[in-house]
């Protein structure tokens, strides 16, 4: 696309105040109109032309398996609210296997692709080849190519594949960053099979996190029309680039209802680069278990707003604990960017390369500082232990009736002797059930004060009644968190 063409490109916006001037106007603006239109009309024409030859249609194909019919799957697919792109058509091939009674099932999982190199090298979603046995790739000119995978990750859900090809047409990758909600933004994928269809709509929203999908997201939200099978196709902008690769869609009925959400450009590079050089994605780690914060809990540490990632639990022999942090510090800055919340840093951190230092802004004690932090690598290991979650809210006052950590439970989540008191029972009306508390919960601290009796217990609410508000720490499973919230 030439530089001409994307200053004289019009915004939708630029064609309703067109629309709006003739119906005001009358036949005055009717010479206006149709100029514009025609000139949007050609912007939208010369992207689909300038990216549709890079996208790829997927077919993977996993092993056979003995498994349930169709009837026995339904319930755990049909209506789910985000339903992943893998096409209907999958849930139908089964075929019977020699000796075996009941069906078998050789689901084939279709989506679509990006070419992004020449030489063959391809941007996809995780899912579309997850666990492939063989993966068929069918290009725009109908050339077919088997392909085979360079590297996935699912925690991402990024892909990329590799074809033996030379000479393909290869998308230009953009920068998400820039993206600015209202942006006119294309679709471009393989729905319910029909090859390389063009959406368009606008970015409705980005840096979307806690959707549930995976584990790092980010998502740019999208009106763009987005089906099953569109899953590991390009987002593009009004320039030609690809600036997401989209992933899932939110519905009721597993199709299109204004919902969809991509993996920003700028995060997909990062994934490409790891997998394609090292095969896998090092990811950093800090040691840390985070949640947000809410206006009670950001209160109760003397913050007006609640932006920052609250540490509910360092991890020993950590980073974090090397560095100093320490439970209680709210987080607010990496290397000088503001912290929006636990799924924020998470993703920033992710980013860092293992070995590489970081400078943190704390907050503790009413005062901010910084640190500096050597990160870790993450690994299988370091994650179970060091999982971050979301916000979760806690505390006779309360409504609770409570009694001694058992021995065995203090055993299993390593709580010393006397340590903590436990949540047998609550009142569904009580200031406890209000602010989150859950039975089974295991209050550590009131207000910074370590709780070891019943008797510390009462006095510690008794003295947290002054301030009308409460702060606590409690294990709840493996998990160390903080709650807050109105007492008095």
């Amino acid at each position: 696309m030439t530089r001409g063409f994307s200053k004289s490109a019009l915004t939708l916006a630029a064609v309703f105040a067109l629309v709006c001037t003739y119906a005001l106007t009358g036949v005055a603006a009717y010479a206006e109109a149709p100029a514009a239109l025609k000139q949007l009309d050609d912007a939208f024409v010369q992207v689909a032309e300038k990216v549709t030859p890079s996208v790829v249609n997927i077919s993977s194909t996993r092993k056979e398996a003995e498994g349930p019919g169709m009837s026995d799957l339904e319930p755990f697919f049909k209506n789910h609210p985000f339903k992943d792109f893998f096409g209907d058509e999958w849930m139908k091939k089964f075929k019977k296997g020699p000796g075996h009674g009941g069906p078998m099932m050789r689901p084939t999982a279709t989506g679509s692709g990006v070419i992004i190199s020449p030489d063959g090298l391809i941007l996809t979603n995780a899912h579309v080849v997850k666990d492939a046995k063989e993966i068929r790739v069918n290009l725009s000119d109908k050339r077919s190519y088997d392909a085979k995978v360079v590297g996935a990750d699912p925690e991402s859900d990024i892909a990329v594949i590799k074809i033996n090809a030379t000479g393909l047409p290869a998308a230009q990758l953009g920068d998400s960053s820039k993206l600015r909600v209202g942006a006119i933004v294309f679709a471009i994928g393989n729905p319910f099979g029909l090859n390389r269809t063009v959406t368009s709509g606008i970015v409705s929203a980005t840096g979307r996190t806690n959707v549930g999908l995976i584990d790092y997201e980010d998502f740019i939200q999208t009106d763009a029309a987005i089906n099953p099978g569109n899953s590991g196709g390009p987002l593009v902008n009004i320039s030609g680039e690809v600036i997401g690769i989209n992933t899932a869609i939110a519905s009721r009925s597993g199709g299109y209802q204004g919902i969809g959400f991509a993996i920003p450009s700028n995060s997909a590079k990062l994934i490409r680069d790891d997998l394609v050089h090292e095969g896998k994605v090092r990811r950093g780690l800090l040691g840390v278990n985070i949640q947000d914060l809410n206006e009670p809990l950001a209160k109760s540490f003397g913050r007006s707003t609640p932006d920052g990632a609250l540490v509910a639990q360092v991890i020993d022999g950590s980073p974090a604990e090397k560095a100093g942090i320490k439970s209680g510090d709210i987080l607010v800055k990496l290397n000088g960017e503001p912290i929006k919340g636990a799924a924020h840093l998470k993703n920033l951190v992710g980013k860092e390369k293992p070995g590489s230092t970081v400078t943190l802004t704390v907050y503790r004690d009413k005062k901010t500082f910084d640190v500096t932090v050597k990160i870790g690598e993450k690994t299988a290991k370091a994650a179970s232990a060091a999982a971050s979650h979301g916000e979760t809210s806690a505390s006779n006052e309360l409504g609770v009736e409570i009694e001694a950590v058992p021995k065995a439970l203090a055993e299993k989540y390593g709580l010393k002797e006397g340590e903590g008191i436990r949540i047998k029972d609550l009142s569904d009306e009580g200031a406890g059930s209000r602010m989150g508390l859950r039975s089974g919960d295991i209050i550590l601290e009131v207000d910074e004060v370590k709780i070891h009796n019943t008797a510390a217990f009462n006095n510690a609410i008794a003295n947290a009644k002054k301030n009308q508000v409460i702060r606590l720490k409690v294990q709840r499973g493996e998990q160390k968190i903080y709650i807050a919230g109105p007492i008095g």
